[in-house]
């Protein structure tokens, strides 16, 4: 067949084809447009799941009529003009494919009121090649797109859309992805005339947190742990939840980059590594994180639909997001609370090698003397519980009464319950600690601390493996002799094509050396970093933490009990054993009158 120039309407429709796959594609189209105009207010109206009709308004700065035709035409755009612009973008869109794409596949009207304009004006497009006309609207400042009949001239896309519940159900979790993007902009969503969300601008932290309660609920906002890190010109805010919130499926999972939603493997391997070691096998985190760093280092024009990004310096994003989410989840121990969020470094005490060094004489608290004509109100008897201070070693020394701030967070123990849990009482009220897994932790975290203090250790072999690699994992190796000398690998080239390890970590002496240097190679090459030597070696240290643990069905006496208490306190990742399972848990003298119907 003979080279011809497409008409114009078939190269819009095949642009459609990358950037509107269905309904919620137009609205995120739409409403970038909308974020880019300055709205402070964005109204989505959707009809039959967006297939029938959907309709995006906002109170940005519009567009004049001058302007309104060029709008539909393909590549026309105000947010680039010149190639450096496309180093530095700033705003969600600058294709200038978007609304010419989708009038070539629906029934289009665009209405907008410039900010300096008297009138409002109106342009139709039916994804033909007719001359569009401009007419006169009434329409407040801001603009409005309407589409109706989405793919209405192109069955085979048609064909492809599901259900309307199915359809809209992409759009409501699109809106709520650019929702948590802009706390500061309004969004209101309706389907089929029943409003779904009604959420103004939020002005304050009180205000973001309840917009997560309305987006993520309560158990969220509950569990979720504050966030703020900055290193140079990268920035890391938002919040986490605590692993005890990880999900079956990875869908509380919001990333941003500058306010631009994405979805990256690279931030993807970073959060995970931040949860290693806390998060139970075969389960996800959740988060709402915002990322930033200055536009130029980062390129958003590598994906039609600018879902995906590429860092210019992925080793430095990746280890500043793994690091900054690292040293917030050490914290995850029942003395730190959401209100603790700094992020700073902890400094953990000085190993202990047995458990049981007493550290405060204890003896349970004491009960005021009951009146049996028990009142049903919680005021009544609650009093009695109160803490009393732990008699001192000298029994001369005067009891005083202990002040609730002065209770540690997981209070002192009052009995072991088959020889697997020990309950203790705090000011809130009961809590239980699976004692294997608590101190299966702390011997872990000390384990890690006294290794990695010391530097890894290296093994020289006998006889040196020799490895056939590429030549680009030849040279990566070659060029990073002293990053796997402190993994503790010493690696020479022998070849132009091959490798010779000479020493591997001596902990691991069990391992596969030629796989592992393998692993690290395809690491540095993909993220720009690895971690393979350390989780191999904190797997052994964590074999070795399990063993070394107390077993169930060993009784404790009070005094150890207490020392356990103490040291989950100070203990980094306390929250969690090594398998990510919760190491305690507390009721509330609130959640135990619910219980026996208390107070009702």
């Amino acid at each position: 067949m003979p080279i011809r120039t497409l008409p114009p309407q078939l190269i819009n429709q095949i642009a459609a084809g990358e950037v509107v796959e269905r309904p919620a594609s137009v609205i995120k189209e739409l409403v970038e447009n909308s974020l880019d105009a300055g709205a402070r207010h964005i109204e989505i109206e959707i009809e039959q799941g967006g297939i029938k009709r959907l309709r995006v308004r906002d109170d940005g700065v519009g567009i004049p009529q001058q302007e309104l035709n060029l709008a539909l035409s393909r590549h026309a755009t105000s947010k680039v003009t010149q190639f450096e612009d496309l180093e530095s973008l700033q705003s969600m869109g600058f294709r200038g494919e978007a609304l010419p794409s989708i009038s070539s596949v629906s029934r289009l009207r665009l209405t907008s009121r410039h900010q300096d304009a008297e009138q409002a004006w109106e342009v139709s497009g039916d994804g033909t090649d007719q001359t569009l006309q401009c007419k006169p609207a009434a329409h407040p400042q801001g603009t409005s797109v309407e589409v109706r009949d989405l793919f209405y001239n192109t069955p085979a896309r048609r064909k492809f859309l599901r259900t309307e519940k199915t359809e809209f159900g992409h759009i409501q979790a699109l809106v709520q992805r650019l929702a948590l993007a802009r706390f500061d902009v309004g969004f209101t969503l309706q389907h089929n005339r029943r409003a779904i969300y009604s959420l103004p601008p939020c002005d304050n932290r009180q205000q973001q947190e309840k917009r997560l309660l309305e987006l993520l609920g309560a158990q969220f906002l509950e569990q979720a742990l504050p966030i703020q890190q900055q290193a140079g010109d990268f920035s890391l805010s938002g919040w986490v939840a605590r692993p005890g919130f990880s999900r079956a499926q990875a869908d509380m999972q919001y990333f941003y980059v500058n306010q631009r939603m994405i979805r990256d493997k690279l931030v993807t391997h970073a959060v995970r590594q931040g949860f290693q070691d806390v998060l139970y096998h075969g389960r996800h985190p959740a988060y709402v994180l915002f990322f930033s760093l200055d536009p130029h280092k980062v390129d958003v024009n590598v994906h039609p639909t600018k879902h995906e990004v590429r860092f210019r310096d992925s080793r430095s994003v990746h280890d500043f997001i793994f690091r900054a989410l690292h040293r917030l989840l050490a914290d995850t121990r029942p003395q730190a609370t959401a209100e603790s969020g700094q992020n700073e470094a902890v400094n953990l005490q000085p190993p202990v090698t047995a458990l049981g060094a007493v550290e405060h004489p204890y003896t349970p608290p004491r009960q005021q003397g009951l009146d049996w004509r028990v009142a049903e109100r919680p005021a009544a008897y609650q009093a009695g519980f109160t803490a009393q201070q732990p008699i001192a070693a000298d029994p001369d020394e005067a009891i005083t009464e202990r002040q609730p701030q002065q209770v540690p967070p997981l209070g002192y123990a009052l009995a072991q319950l088959h020889g697997v849990y020990i309950l203790a009482q705090n000011q809130s009220g009961l809590i239980l600690v699976d004692m294997h897994a608590a101190h299966e932790r702390i011997t872990y975290e000390r384990l890690k601390q006294r290794y990695h203090g010391e530097g890894i250790s290296h093994q020289p072999l006998l006889v040196p493996i020799s490895v056939s690699v590429s030549v680009r994992e030849a040279d990566l190796a070659e060029d990073a002799v002293d990053l796997l000398q402190r993994m503790g690998f010493e690696v020479s080239r022998s070849g132009r094509e091959s490798l010779a390890i000479r020493s591997i970590p001596s902990l691991l002496q069990g391992a596969d050396p030629e796989k592992m240097l393998r692993d690290i190679l395809s690491d540095l090459i993909e993220h720009g970093s690895s971690q393979r030597v350390k989780e191999e070696i904190d797997q052994v240290l964590a074999t070795v933490a399990c063993h070394g643990s107390v077993r169930a069905n060993r009784r404790l006496e009070l005094d150890e009990m207490n020392a356990l208490l103490r040291d989950m306190e100070r203990t980094e990742r306390a929250d969690q054993c090594n398998h990510g399972r919760p190491t305690w848990t507390e009721l509330t003298i609130s959640e135990l009158d619910r219980l026996f119907l208390r107070g009702r």
